[in-house]
């Protein structure tokens, strides 16, 4: 993918779309107000991914990153429900995850850890990783990731 000076752009992940056509890079503070039960003023929540594949029971609300922010990072808000998870993949970018409601885990290779309540993961460059969600409430966590990041790869 090109832009008009030739610099190269990295594809996103998740689904990531441009903010549209009408919203300029103004660069202004704002204020996202939280709504209460994990929900936010004028965020909208997605679908973990368009592809239905290798995922089950997540949603995703981009709180910083879609609406022509001029920042080098994303923040995310992802939802599992009870049995559900993430896809098993990896990438080259980093994530940090914050865990925000419940509890859950996290799949890094082969080892699985529990996660609680403000707990904080960086993962690795290369790392093939999953969050998973095997209790019986909603398994809440910030994600925050590179502006510019390559797609992520399953692992199969």
């Amino acid at each position: 993918m090109k832009q008009k000076n030739d610099k190269k752009i990295t594809p996103l992940s998740c689904d990531w779309k441009s903010p549209s056509s009408k919203r300029e890079v103004k660069n202004k503070n704002i204020i996202i107000r939280y709504r209460g039960n994990f929900k936010w003023r004028g965020v909208k929540e997605d679908k973990y991914k368009n592809k239905e594949d290798g995922w089950s029971s997540i949603t995703r609300s981009v709180l910083i990153g879609n609406n022509g922010e001029d920042t080098r990072f994303h923040v995310r808000y992802f939802e599992i429900q009870p049995g559900g998870y993430s896809s098993y993949e990896w990438h080259k970018h980093t994530h940090v995850v914050i865990c925000l409601r419940g509890k859950g885990l996290v799949r890094l290779d082969k080892k699985r850890y529990p996660i609680n309540y403000l707990d904080t993961i960086y993962i690795a460059p290369n790392i093939k990783h999953q969050l998973i969600n095997p209790y019986n409430e909603p398994f809440g966590f910030l994600c925050i990731v590179n502006s510019k990041r390559d797609m992520p790869k399953p692992v199969k």
